[in-house]
């Protein structure tokens, strides 16, 4: 099978309402915990930091098979973590995971089927060694961290998957830049990965990409809290923080999206005050969101990640994309979305020619919400990607 292109329409033009499965239902992993793995050894950076010792936070759902060979990865975003499906507790008003409407039996990662695995990545902020964890003298690393790249990151996980017995994964999964990490597992070890599922993604961050992440960047920076992220301790650059992720979530939805859930919609009374206070719903919305990031994420880990984004080129180092890709032996689903400005169509077709009689399956999605598409058009995403999954237990 060649590389197969195909447009596939998603099925809602109103945004769909997540259908949230409590942990008892039959649909969900139900309650988890978070894991650690403790590796007492160097990790060399592709920068050239070494961090002495290291520590990856992670998840797992369903359960291995006889000869380990049902895993797959999943590969989380920026903003993301290890916990993608099930709750911790029975708090009704607990969240479930970031892509829970994926992840659980009979969901398009069956955990009847596979054993599911999600890490936070190296760097991050929600039990991985990351900026804020302590450094050697027992202090925070804060800006002693080293730089890190997606390169790094996967390499941490393959000492993961090694820890857990785990010889080759089924598959390599993720949206955003998970599908860069998956993209990343599968050049650097393709003896290790059976497929890759490259959604809404990017082999290399464009000029746009990087200048939105600088914007966020400077938005912290120029928080007077950030103290050259020394503020371990004192007051952090929350406000910074917040506004970085204004700025970013909006590069995650379309104008279709924002026109169609907010227009020029006021916030609460019925006509303008004519005032600097928050007067529209969509200024309202974005606050929101950014209050709402600024108690889970680092600032030290949003500079350190989305540097690792901006680093991100999987054909650097070689004449072309098609010569980096040429020892890749694993299978490839690659989606993009019609309304996704971020990672954009033309950047996953760069991909797919790139891979020249490889077995790919390519799907562009007309969806109308951005980015985020990938995580709300649950029963098209199902469908393409548990119809892959399906293909290649059948072989």
């Amino acid at each position: 099978m060649t590389a197969e292109e195909s447009s596939a329409h998603a099925t809602s033009y109103q945004r769909p309402a997540l259908h949230v499965v409590r942990p008892d239902s039959a649909h969900s992993v139900g309650i988890v915990q978070r894991q650690y793995a403790h590796f007492a050894f160097p990790l060399h950076l592709r920068a050239g930091g070494v961090l002495p010792a290291f520590t990856l936070a992670y998840e797992t759902y369903g359960s291995l098979n006889q000869d380990r060979s049902n895993a797959i990865l999943i590969c989380h975003a920026l903003s993301g973590d290890s916990h993608v499906a099930g709750y911790y507790t029975n708090d009704p008003h607990e969240a479930p995971g970031w892509w829970d409407e994926a992840v659980g039996p009979g969901k398009m990662f069956d955990t009847n089927r596979f054993y599911v695995i999600c890490a936070n990545v190296i760097g991050g902020c929600q039990g991985s060694t990351g900026p804020a964890s302590p450094a050697p003298d027992g202090k925070p690393y804060a800006l002693r961290f080293p730089i890190i790249t997606v390169a790094d990151m996967v390499k941490a996980q393959r000492f993961l998957i090694d820890h857990l017995g785990i010889e080759r994964l089924f598959a390599v999964a993720g949206g955003s830049m998970g599908g860069m990490q998956a993209l990343q597992w599968a050049v650097d070890t393709p003896e290790q990965v059976g497929a890759v599922l490259f959604i809404a993604s990017t082999p290399r961050s464009s000029a746009q990409n990087i200048a939105f992440n600088e914007i966020g960047r400077q938005a912290i920076y120029a928080d007077p809290h950030w103290n050259q992220g020394d503020y371990y301790g004192r007051t952090p650059p929350h406000a910074g923080l917040s506004v970085a992720r204004m700025i970013g979530h909006i590069t995650y939805m379309s104008e279709f999206s924002l026109e169609n859930k907010f227009s020029r919609q006021l916030q609460e009374k019925d006509q303008r005050r004519y005032t600097f206070n928050t007067e529209y719903a969509v200024e309202g919305y974005l606050k929101h969101q950014g209050e709402k990031f600024v108690r889970r994420f680092d600032p030290n880990s949003y500079l350190y990640i989305t540097k690792a984004l901006d680093y991100f080129d999987i054909g650097e180092g070689f004449p072309s994309l098609q010569a980096a890709l040429a020892g890749v032996r694993a299978r490839f689903l690659i989606l993009s979305f019609s309304s996704d400005w971020l990672y954009t169509a033309a950047q996953a077709r760069e991909l797919v020619e790139a891979l020249p009689g490889r077995e790919v399956e390519y799907h562009h999605v007309e969806a109308t919400f951005g980015h985020d598409s990938f995580l709300v058009e649950v029963e098209t995403m199902t469908r393409l990607v548990g119809g892959f999954l399906n293909q290649l237990i059948i072989g």
